[in-house]
């Protein structure tokens, strides 16, 4: 077998039918799409629609609110960071970013920023610089001699 006598199995390819073309091409006049209606006319779109019955996600019960300026968070526990600094892929004597976060693969991307969390625990010094973190981060982190820096601007209203 050489290169130029390579060609598919029979049957393998079929030309793509061309609708609307004449009466003659099997296709014609209506082009398969049956006499009249809604569904023989250019545009129509209906995924929910149920003849005129309430669609399902109408009848569906709502609830709670979505908050569209919400913050998304990147959310690191702290687990996270003392198996990343075990398998060597934190330095624990450099100050820990957001940045040195995606470059160790310990976070996918920064959102809105990263929030620490205290579920686990971490052993040694670390300088960490972070969005926001909760209380239980913050003394785990300061119980072990590290430093956390929060870079959350903090809205103090007005008296």
């Amino acid at each position: 077998m050489k290169l130029n006598e390579l060609q598919d199995n029979e049957g393998a390819r079929h030309r793509r039918m061309r609708v609307g073309r004449g009466e003659g091409s099997g296709k014609g006049k209506t082009g398969g799409r049956g006499v009249k209606g809604q569904k023989s006319r250019t545009g129509h779109g209906f995924k929910a629609f149920e003849g005129g019955q309430m669609p399902l996600h109408m009848r569906m019960p709502k609830r709670g609110f979505n908050n569209p300026s919400a913050l998304k968070f990147a959310e690191v526990n702290l687990w996270r960071l003392a198996k990343a600094i075990e398998a060597g892929k934190l330095d624990a004597t450099q100050p820990i970013t957001a940045e040195v976060l995606i470059a160790a693969g310990v976070i996918r991307r920064e959102l809105d920023g990263v929030r620490l969390l205290g579920h686990g625990e971490i052993s040694g010094k670390l300088v960490i610089t972070a969005y926001s973190a909760s209380a239980s981060a913050i003394k785990a982190i300061e119980d072990a001699g590290g430093t956390l820096t929060l870079t959350k601007k903090i809205v103090v209203a007005a008296a």
